[in-house]
């Protein structure tokens, strides 16, 4: 598969349907396609255009789901899951940009070419930087029990790779406590550990990873996978750390329909309890339905944070016509996470000023 980068003019509205970008070489200039070094893209121009400065939402061009937002450097990254039939997701494409506003596609930064066990549904990346290696957690094949598939990693030496398959075989590929071994986020807590959280079918296992990501390390129990499960839980886990408290986060509802939505809990350490909260993402009829499988970016040295998800158009109805999107994650005096208000101008152009230290 051919590997591209191309630079695209993010400032764009939706409303009632998915609109792909306006590329940013001249105003005006309508074209069908252009070919950039043997990646195609498919323009045409903007329905409802951003405020000047803003994002616009969605972000991305194209049908992307499950996006996994990071910071790498001073530059924001997303990747996300292409949606489309199971058999056709069978590469992963990225996203760069210095400002939230300008965003460069780094296309097949991963694929099945690389993956010799992955046949189909390369879904929900989770990625970090350790020691100048990046990594990228990835499920594959939808496996079910006695099937071959489940959770990967793949390294590379930059964000925008090429990725290459760490093990040659999945890391987990087997179902523990009924959870599907699909949708993995990997959270580094501050004493320097590794916990997964991972699962589909309505269930949430942790487990704890090696310093290498090679395989798992026992818990403090001395088991292997701990079920973690909240109320409501579907699939999509996320953890992030503010004030001394561990945020874990999940997906509800059924994800082909419009009422996927996000919830949280808080506790005081990574293996839970988690009580579920209340929920802080979902449809809005004015603007979109099945909000949900996101992530959270919090910028270096700032008390700021974004989350990233997925949601369906107004007037869509095919489960795979998702699109990524950004807004603003406030929280109250309490530190609970305020209900965030989807919107289509998407968040103000910002800078990192001092770079991540993943």
């Amino acid at each position: 598969m051919v590997r591209s980068s191309y630079q695209v003019n993010t400032q764009r509205h939706m409303h009632g349907h998915f609109k792909k970008p306006l590329l940013s070489i001249a105003a005006g200039l309508l074209l069908a396609a252009v070919t950039l070094t043997g990646a195609t893209a498919q323009l045409i121009p903007q329905v409802h255009p951003a405020k000047a400065g803003y994002s616009g939402n969605p972000v991305l061009p194209g049908w992307y789901a499950d996006p996994e937002g990071v910071v790498y450097g001073k530059d924001y990254w997303i990747f996300p899951t292409y949606s489309a039939r199971y058999e056709d997701q069978v590469f992963f494409d990225a996203f760069s940009s210095p400002d939230l506003v300008h965003w460069t596609r780094h296309h097949g930064v991963l694929d099945s070419s690389q993956v010799k066990w992955a046949k189909k549904a390369m879904w929900a990346p989770a990625v970090l930087e350790k020691q100048g290696k990046y990594y990228l957690f990835f499920g594959a094949n939808d496996v079910h029990e006695g099937e071959i598939g489940g959770i990967g990693v793949a390294v590379a030496d930059k964000p925008q790779g090429p990725y290459k398959d760490l093990l040659g075989k999945p890391l987990i590929g087997h179902i523990k406590n009924g959870a599907q071994p699909i949708d993995q986020y990997v959270f580094h807590d501050t004493d320097g550990s590794y916990y997964m959280y991972y699962g589909g079918w309505g269930h949430c296992n942790v487990v704890k990873l090696k310093n290498d990501f090679t395989g798992l390390l026992p818990l403090e129990d001395g088991t292997l996978y701990k079920e973690v499960t909240p109320d409501g839980y579907t699939e999509g886990p996320f953890m992030f750390k503010k004030g001394g408290k561990y945020y874990f986060m999940w997906s509800e509802g059924g994800w082909g329909g419009p009422d996927y939505r996000v919830a949280y809990a808080i506790a005081d350490n990574p293996l839970g309890p988690f009580k579920r909260i209340g929920t802080i993402l979902e449809q809005d009829s004015a603007v979109a339905t099945g909000a949900g499988h996101h992530s959270v970016i919090k910028v270096p040295g700032e008390d700021r944070y974004y989350i990233v998800y997925h949601r369906r158009p107004l007037g869509e109805t095919k489960a795979n016509n998702r699109a990524t999107c950004i807004d603003e994650l406030h929280f109250d005096k309490d530190g609970k996470i305020l209900p965030v208000k989807m919107t289509f101008e998407g968040v103000k152009a910002h800078r990192i000023k001092k770079a991540a230290k993943n």
